[in-house]
């Protein structure tokens, strides 16, 4: 049985994105949490990416299919009230709770010029669904995005991050508090350039791996330590980057989160079916044509890891199983 393509699609404004997947304890659900473009909205602006929510679906057997679930809420400080921007969830489950590393912004501008600051906070909930503010992250640099977090193998629990002032490169941070997770410490440049966003670090096959979001395709990174970082040389270390054959997903992956299964793993990424390429679809003169070349969906493909080599299989040929046991 082939898995249906697009695995997911928003139902209020057709644009999710960066999507993060986690299994809700004591249950049969797999929570996806993911940024709620705008898609629809043709502003000709970039306003239907900034003033985003966080989305919320939920699948009960074992991912092949999702429901909608609204957003996250309390994800605003008191002084910042109405519509903010909340970009590329990563929730972990860490000691007994679950976090949220959260990038926000403030407002939702219709240039980038006007929205030049973006942090990094931190949300902790009992459930999955109330979350309660833990604090802002500072890593020494007014605009980075995208975090991701894992523990890796000198036992300290990190988090990697876009740098946007830093051209667009991975840093990343260790914390004082290895439990609660907080007074976090920038380390530096882990990944340089070629510039990308959207990393994600997991465990297989007896290593470390980062994938990061290239814009076209998710370059491929090892680690013997999770500390020590190596391009992987198949493919110029490159995958998601030839299409696939399901509806939907015939172009690039896009910014991606990895649920690991023991000996495999699924990445979950998300598609601009038909962008064509266009400046983030700005400003086009047919808003008709800007809200198709907006609009978003997500996939799923397994990952293996053969001779040292992450190898991606993305045309599946049965339904994502996913295993609370396995991860």
């Amino acid at each position: 049985m082939i898995p249906e393509s697009p695995l997911f699609r928003c139902p209020v404004f057709d644009g999710a994105a960066d999507p993060t997947v986690i299994h809700k304890r004591g249950t049969q659900e797999w929570w996806m949490f993911y940024t709620a473009r705008r898609a629809t909205l043709a502003a000709g602006g970039c306003e239907w990416i900034t003033g985003t929510r966080i989305g919320v679906a939920v699948s009960l057997d074992g991912g092949s299919s999702w429901e909608y679930r609204g957003v996250a809420e309390g994800l605003d400080p008191e002084d910042s009230p109405g519509l903010n921007t909340h970009w590329a969830p990563e929730v972990v489950w860490h000691e007994g709770s679950y976090h949220m590393f959260l990038t926000w912004g403030a407002g939702a501008p219709g240039t980038w010029a006007e929205q030049t600051e973006r942090r990094l906070v931190h949300f902790t909930s009992d459930d999955l669904e109330q979350w309660d503010f833990t604090e802002t992250i500072d890593v020494g640099s007014e605009n980075v995005i995208d975090a991701a977090f894992a523990v890796v193998g000198d036992g300290q629990p990190r988090l990697w991050f876009k740098d946007e002032v830093d051209g667009a490169t991975t840093w990343s941070a260790v914390c004082n508090d290895a439990t609660l997770l907080t007074g976090w410490r920038s380390e530096g440049q882990v990944i340089g350039r070629p510039a990308h966003e959207g990393p994600n670090v997991f465990r297989l096959g007896g290593w470390y791996w980062m994938v990061v979001d290239e814009w076209r395709g998710q370059a491929v990174h090892r680690s013997a330590d999770g500390l020590a970082w190596e391009r992987q040389e198949a493919n110029n270390g490159l995958i998601l980057d030839a299409p696939g054959s399901g509806a939907d997903d015939a172009t690039y992956g896009r910014h991606a989160d990895v649920v690991t299964q023991g000996d495999h793993a699924y990445i979950f990424y998300f598609t601009h079916p038909e962008w064509q390429e266009t400046e983030m679809a700005n400003g086009l003169v047919d808003p008709a044509q800007a809200v198709r070349e907006q609009r978003t969906s997500i996939h799923a493909a397994r990952l293996n890891v053969e001779e040292g080599v992450l190898v991606c299989t993305r045309d599946l040929d049965s339904p994502i199983n996913l295993d609370p046991a396995l991860v």
